[in-house]
């Protein structure tokens, strides 16, 4: 049954991460070329990530995980300094960034894996439930960003999401038995999570969802921005 288990969430979790970064790449206004290019270091991105978990560094180093989870934000945040990078991430349609959010209604495994003591404490609950909340509400805030990106709501859902993953992220640090940042000492605790196919949850899908809130957070900055120049120069007409 376990064995069943495990493939389920391999190929749960290995799907969203594949469709996640296949709506990405071709949601991008760049050339063929780079989008290989980027396909590739994506691609080797996720087998690095899947070798150093497979080799028990992530387990066995309470600093390894840490470090691949802040390495994707950083390439980020650097290829954000770059004004051709920065356009080509805001292509992206915040409707489309909002819905992928959909399939973080995988969060459930978290739940069945507490449910069968192989997590504990509060971080698969945390973790769980907020991802599902955030997947169910994430199309019909896609519907409401598609007609209007200033909606209150779409910035909440945001924040909500964007919270939700700070959270786990904490809670798992803090949850891991045997690091030096241990507080919470709760049966399994989060050290499922450094083995796989799980660790490719914080190392790969969290920093791309963060991104994503990022870039919706700007979406969001944008669209008020151009709303309250629209409304000087009417009231200036």
């Amino acid at each position: 049954m376990n064995s069943m288990l495990d493939i389920l969430r391999t190929l749960t979790i290995g799907s969203a991460a594949g469709t996640l970064f296949a709506a990405v790449l071709t949601s991008l206004p760049i050339t063929l070329g780079s989008r290989l290019a980027l396909g590739a270091s994506i691609g080797a991105w996720i087998a690095l990530a899947v070798a150093i978990t497979a080799s028990g560094a992530v387990t066995h180093s309470p600093l390894v995980l840490p470090i691949l989870f802040v390495l994707p934000l950083v390439a980020a945040g650097l290829a954000a300094t770059s004004a051709v990078w920065r356009s080509a991430m805001m292509a992206i349609p915040a409707p489309l960034i909002i819905a992928l959010n959909a399939m973080r209604v995988i969060g459930v495994l978290m739940l069945f894996a507490a449910a069968a003591g192989r997590m504990g404490g509060p971080f698969p609950y945390s973790a769980g439930i907020g991802d599902v909340i955030t997947g169910l509400f994430a199309l019909p805030v896609a519907r409401l960003a598609a007609r209007n990106p200033r909606d209150v709501r779409v910035l909440e859902w945001n924040i909500f999401g964007t919270l939700d993953l700070i959270a786990a992220v904490s809670l798992g640090m803090i949850s891991a038995n045997g690091s030096p940042l241990q507080l919470i000492h709760a049966g399994a605790g989060s050290a499922e999570i450094t083995t796989l196919p799980w660790a490719l949850i914080p190392l790969v899908l969290v920093p791309t969802y963060l991104i994503g809130h990022a870039l919706v957070f700007a979406h969001v900055r944008a669209a008020a921005t151009a709303g309250n120049g629209s409304q000087t120069r009417l009231a200036q007409a």
